[in-house]
C-alpha cells in the first residue's frame, strides 16, 4: 500500500533525492549475496526517524514511514527496521519495484536527509552488544523485547476482508535466532492495564492463523473512520 503513507514531492530538493539514490545503488551493489544478517540487538526510536521509499507508480514522489528501531546486525552494520505487510523488514529489504524501494532517512519536520544510521543510535547498539553480549541460538533466552513507538496494528481476517480486525502492537521481541515478532494482547488473559512489554497475555500476533497485515497509525485510524481511500486500499490487498 505505498501511495497511502505521507508523500514528498522531489521538487527543490531534487539534487538530494539523487544522492539518495545513488547511494542506495551503491549499497545495493556492495550487498553481500546469500543469507540474510542476524540481528543482534535493537534500539527504538524515539525521534520520529523516517524512512524514505520510493516505487514506479510514483517516479517524482518519495513516502515515507515511521522507523520503529535500529538493529546492529552480525555483518557489523546497522540498519532500520520498519513494519512492511506481513513482516518487519530492514530498510535494505524493501527492493520490490512494486512495493517500493528505500532511498534513504528523514528528520521528522524537516528537509534533512540521510544515507547512514545515526551515530547515536550506532554507538547505543555497539554498547548494548558488548554490555548484554550476543544472543545465543542454544538457550532458550528471550534476548529483547521493545515497545512499539510507532503505533502499528496488526490486522486480522478470517474471511477474504470481508470483515478485519485491527490490534494494537504492545511490543516488538527480538529472539534467540535474530528474527523481530510483533506481540499484541490476548484480551482474555488481561489482569492488569495498561499492557506494556512482557506482561503474560501477550501473544505473537504473527503466528495467528488469520494474521494478514501490518499498519502503522495514521492507515489503521483512516480504517477505523472508514476512509473512502483507506477501504479501497483493503479491498485491493484482499484481491
Amino acid at each position: 500500500m505505498p501511495n497511502m503513507h505521507h508523500q514528498h514531492g522531489t521538487g527543490q530538493h531534487d539534487n538530494k533525492i539523487v544522492s539518495l539514490c545513488d547511494h542506495r545503488a551503491r549499497h545495493r551493489d556492495e550487498s553481500p549475496r546469500g543469507t540474510s544478517p542476524r540481528i543482534l540487538r535493537l534500539s527504538p526510536e524515539y525521534d520520529g526517524i523516517e524512512l524514505l521509499y520510493a516505487n514506479d507508480r510514483h517516479p517524482d514522489k518519495l513516502f515515507s514511514l515511521k522507523v520503529l528501531a535500529w538493529a546492529r546486525l552480525d555483518d557489523g552494520s546497522v540498519t532500520a527496521l520498519v513494519p512492511w505487510l506481513k513482516k518487519v523488514a530492514p530498510a535494505e529489504a524493501l527492493a520490490d519495484p512494486l512495493n517500493g524501494r528505500w532511498m534513504g532517512y528523514r528528520l521528522p519536520e524537516s528537509e534533512y536527509l540521510f544515507t547512514e544510521a545515526p551515530e547515536h543510535k550506532v554507538q547505543e547498539l555497539d554498547a548494548a552488544v558488548a554490555f548484554f553480549g550476543e544472543p545465543s541460538a542454544s538457550t532458550d533466552i528471550i534476548p529483547q523485547q521493545i515497545p512499539d513507538t510507532i503505533g502499528t496494528h496488526a490486522v486480522f481476517s478470517s474471511d477474504g476482508f470481508h470483515t478485519i480486525s485491527l490490534v494494537e502492537v504492545v511490543s516488538w521481541q527480538l529472539d534467540r535466532h535474530g528474527t523481530v515478532h510483533a506481540l499484541v494482547a490476548d484480551e482474555t488473559r488481561i489482569t492488569r492495564t495498561p499492557v506494556l512489554p512482557n506482561d503474560p497475555c501477550l501473544i505473537d500476533a504473527q503466528k495467528k492463523t488469520d494474521f494478514r497485515y501490518f499498519f502503522q497509525h495514521g492507515i489503521a485510524n483512516r480504517i477505523k473512520d472508514q476512509d473512502p481511500e483507506a477501504l479501497a486500499a483493503i479491498a485491493t490487498l484482499a484481491d
